[in-house]
């Protein structure tokens, strides 16, 4: 069983920049693809960037490209998600979650998730 906490949330002005964190335990995180999630009020929790469990590989959603960078350090077993020029319509509730085998872009593809944590941008 794997737990994933996230931190790093918070409020910042458009254009700003933050940087989650999700550290996991209780399990071999060297084994995981991590993806990392958001939702919106009244709107579907939707894939943001993904991560293979070697670092090799990553993937981001249209709307992220070029903005925001996911990595992770596999012997602190915590996967990053480093946000620039944050703009209004990327606050949410972000989420990082854990499956085996390769990345997916579907929510329902992964095992284990974190609680969440917020992130709102001010105009």
């Amino acid at each position: 069983q794997v737990q994933l906490v996230e931190s790093g949330g918070g409020l910042v002005q458009a254009g700003g920049s933050l940087r989650l964190s999700c550290a996991a335990s209780g399990g071999t995180f060297s084994w995981y693809a991590m993806g990392w999630f958001r939702q919106a009020p009244g709107k579907e929790r939707e894939f943001v960037a993904g991560i293979s469990w070697t670092g090799g590989s990553t993937y981001y959603a249209d709307s992220v490209q070029g903005r925001f960078t996911v990595s992770r350090d596999n012997a602190k077993n915590t996967v990053y998600l480093q946000m620039n020029s944050l703009k209004p319509e990327d606050t949410a509730v972000y989420y990082c979650a854990a499956r085996n085998f390769a990345v997916s872009t579907l929510k329902g593809k992964y095992d284990y998730w974190g609680q969440g944590t917020q992130v709102t941008v001010s105009s």
